[in-house]
């Protein structure tokens, strides 16, 4: 079974802080992408099953916006990436990410 993604952007890092460690504890769900967007806007991706990544984009959103002055941006889940998103896109199961990846 393919692995969802789902991303969720944010204004300020204390509020992508807040949605990554709301991810990873809401679902079996593995955070394979951390990063810069612009502006002082970060992004941070999960994998997982769709029915994992559902419920923990959704905790990820309700975190980032509790934390003070936290905004977030987007978010958007792709249920079913096609190979050559996941090869040309950062979202793949990396080495550094592969020890804490959830079957």
């Amino acid at each position: 079974m393919p692995a969802a993604v789902g991303v969720i952007q944010t204004i300020g890092f204390p509020a992508v802080l807040a949605a990554a460690d709301a991810m990873v504890k809401a679902g079996q769900v593995t955070l394979v992408y951390y990063g810069i967007a612009e502006s002082g806007q970060f992004l941070v991706a999960i994998r997982g099953s769709n029915s994992e990544v559902q419920p923990a984009i959704t905790a990820g959103v309700e975190a980032a916006e509790q934390v003070f002055g936290g905004t977030v941006v987007d978010y958007y889940i792709v249920p079913n990436p096609p190979e050559n998103v996941v090869e040309v896109l950062p979202i793949e199961y990396t080495e550094t990410v592969e020890q804490f990846r959830i079957p």
